[in-house]
């Protein structure tokens, strides 16, 4: 029923922590998602640095920020600066390149807050890797959604349950945020021996459950094999997403690219080195290097 079982290792991203699932060593993606992180939970006193990722680049992906507590603000150089609250989506293409960045608003980081979310980015296929770069921002009551018995289930992105999100997504895929009751019972989307997706797992962002006869706890990744249909049980109130897809093909990763070429990967590291990739225009003081570049003369952090 069970393939592997994922541990969360936890990562400093400069006074922020976030919990990194995948890649992980010896499981790389699952469907077409080959990025996991649980951002937070934290809590900022008011003043505090909060979010502050600086523009970078992205080839050969989307970028999904969904949050259960806090906000933070987007802006592309496509010219869209769009906040995200709990509930929401940003769904951001980067295909053949795109620069954003992810920031706390000044006002919220005075005040100070909590912060909880996923960022999730899903692998294009090959034929859509040199697509456009696009933008869409959905609002929280945009989505299918579901409330009863003490479950609550949104449909983040793809179809599930004969559901189908607004997200535009480029290949098969689902992904779900469950709120879980005590004692509440639920199943994932079918897999592959019920007609459904080869691929799925479940990830426990709060909580703890019962998957068959084994226990889960915050930060864990269950994979679950192709044939199985288990039921997910909330030993206490739980938040959960469940996701999966069809593989897209074996991709390289590396900082913030993906490809299915080492060529291409090359030509994106000479592309952001070079200034061929534009700054948002509404956030152009400063950007992350390549990792192995020195950083830049301190400037001024935006605002």
């Amino acid at each position: 029923m069970i393939e592997m079982v994922i541990d969360a290792r936890r990562k400093d991203l400069g006074g922020f922590e976030v919990g990194r699932v995948l890649p992980f060593h010896s499981r790389r993606m699952v469907g077409p998602f080959i990025f996991l992180d649980q951002m937070g939970p934290a809590e900022f006193a008011p003043g505090a640095d909060a979010i502050n990722v600086r523009p970078h680049p992205h080839i050969g992906l989307s970028t999904l920020t969904y949050l259960f507590e806090g906000e933070i603000m987007h802006r592309d150089n496509l010219g869209y600066t769009q906040p995200i609250r709990p509930g929401e989506v940003n769904w951001m293409t980067a295909g053949k390149g795109i620069v954003h960045s992810e920031r706390t608003d000044p006002l919220k980081k005075s005040q100070g807050g909590p912060m909880h979310g996923m960022q999730a980015w899903i692998a294009l296929p090959t034929e859509d890797e040199e697509t456009a770069p696009s933008f869409t921002h959905l609002g929280e009551d945009a989505q299918p959604a579901y409330e009863n018995g003490g479950l609550f289930a949104r449909l983040v992105a793809g179809e599930a349950y004969g559901a189908k999100a607004g997200t535009p997504v480029s290949s098969p895929l689902f992904y779900l945020h469950w709120e879980l009751a005590e004692g509440v019972r639920t199943a994932p989307p079918p897999g592959r021996g019920q007609g459904g997706m080869s691929e799925r797992a479940l990830f426990v962002a709060k909580g703890e459950i019962e998957v068959g006869d084994r226990v889960f706890h915050e930060g864990q990744m269950i994979v679950l094999s192709p044939e199985a249909e288990p039921t997910v049980r909330a030993l206490r109130p739980s938040t959960v997403m469940a996701l999966g897809g069809e593989p897209v093909g074996e991709r390289l990763i590396w900082w913030n690219f993906v490809a299915s070429s080492q060529a291409r990967m090359d030509q994106a590291k000479a592309d952001w080195k070079a200034g061929r990739m534009s700054l948002p225009t509404d956030d152009a003081l400063e950007f992350i290097p390549l990792p192995d570049e020195p950083p830049p003369a301190p400037v001024v952090s935006y605002p």
